[in-house]
């Protein structure tokens, strides 16, 4: 029985201590916040938080709502403390929601009157919720193909009609996405003796169309492009049901380390609420919402002080050249003499002539530590592969920075 309660003591003390780290308030917070249109939870959280994304850990679920982290403009967010432990409230309606004890009549929110605010910005990554795809490397050979445009241009662009193949006449479906098969997503193995993996390939959204006529050519209208159509481009129905979203920032339950793949709309700099594609996904246990760390790693200096520092004395000493039988003959001994002399001779002189100096400077390569430099959070994920947004940077990101748990 006592080593039951000693267990329970130790574990008690570890998630109170961890808890104490993890759990940062701002220092600028506010005691209250009241939600205005355009917010979102990752913007709320920074005000109280230094870490939004520990947002559950003092959010009290309320079992009178059916969605807690649904919060609405006009809603307000304070601050309160239980047990020296900092909670946020929600008031709605004039109704304070603690989480605790807590008798609410039920509050019936339609959609159709007011929408609840997103975790991040949802018009930055609305089109990557909806149209990007990782594929396998055939995946798009049996999809219906673009095999011209009108009056033969090898491009075609808003408007314009295109000559499609492969679409069948049993079909009612009117609007299709026209996609572009992109490069291969690599993961590059640090063993060399291991071969690079492939992730997956993206399928590049090209834009809508809407078919005319079916047949063999069927003919459609493109009504919309975020580039141009080319011939070859594959086709694939629009899903009847939209990708919603429902996700709230998380740390990973689970230790995880992986590498920024790329960067969407391909610049060399990446910055804040820029989407990047990730070498992790389900495989590794990502969920949408969940946020990583970005790290600068395997930087190195070239350090050409230390190397060249004088000796000490005792360094000195010990680096002295001694006969296997200078303790016994004078001889040897006096050939010790002579030839430390010549050497601390030679060595003075090296070090007092500037030009001999700099020709035999020495230099170390030195690693220096990972330094955080941005945070990101996952929003889509597939297999291996997951899109994410970058949502603070402290300085330089690019592709293949490390991210891993914060």
């Amino acid at each position: 029985m006592l080593n039951k309660i000693l267990i329970s003591f130790v574990i008690l003390l570890l998630f109170s201590t961890t808890y104490a780290v993890e759990i940062e308030l701002n220092p600028e917070h506010p005691e209250k916040y009241t939600v205005i249109k355009g917010d979102t939870l990752w913007d709320i959280s920074s005000r109280f938080l230094t870490k939004p994304w520990l947002w559950q850990e003092i959010w009290q679920k309320n079992p009178q709502i059916k969605n807690p982290h649904l919060i609405y403009p006009g809603d307000t967010i304070s601050l309160s403390y239980e047990d020296g432990r900092p909670i946020l409230n929600l008031e709605r309606a004039g109704q304070l929601v603690s989480g605790r004890n807590v008798k609410l009549s039920p509050t019936i929110r339609s959609s159709e009157n007011i929408e609840a605010i997103p975790a991040i910005p949802l018009d930055a990554i609305q089109q990557f919720l909806k149209w990007p795809l990782i594929l396998d490397d055939d995946q798009m050979d049996g999809w219906p193909y673009v095999v011209s445009s009108y009056e033969g241009h090898l491009i075609a662009s808003i408007n314009n009609k295109i000559y499609i193949r492969g679409i069948s006449e049993d079909t009612d479906m009117k609007q299709y996405s026209i996609y572009r098969k992109g490069p291969a997503y690599i993961n590059v193995k640090k063993d060399k003796n291991e071969e690079d993996e492939v992730l997956g390939y993206e399928a590049i959204y090209v834009g809508q169309a809407s078919i005319e006529r079916k047949g063999d050519p069927a003919s459609a209208i493109i009504t919309s492009v975020k580039r141009e159509v080319m011939i070859g481009d594959r086709l694939i129905p629009n899903s009847e049901q939209d990708f919603t979203p429902e996700f709230i920032p998380s740390s990973v339950s689970n230790n995880i380390e992986g590498n920024i793949l790329s960067v969407l709309d391909g610049v060399s700099q990446i910055g804040q609420y820029q989407i990047v594609v990730l070498n992790l996904g389900e495989n590794s246990g990502l969920e949408p919402g969940n946020v990583l760390g970005i790290f600068k790693s395997n930087l190195t200096v070239k350090d050409s002080i230390g190397p060249n520092r004088r000796k000490t004395q005792e360094e000195i000493d010990n680096d002295k050249i001694v006969f296997e039988h200078a303790d016994k003959h004078w001889v040897d001994r006096e050939f010790g003499k002579l030839f430390n002399a010549i050497r601390d001779g030679i060595r003075n002189f090296d070090e007092n002539n500037p030009n001999i100096a700099n020709k035999k400077t020495k230099s170390e390569i030195v690693n220096l530590p990972d330094e955080n430099v941005g945070v990101l959070m996952v929003f889509r994920t597939f297999e291996k592969i997951s899109y994410a947004l970058v949502m603070e940077i402290s300085g330089p990101v690019h592709v293949k920075d490390v991210v891993r748990n914060l």
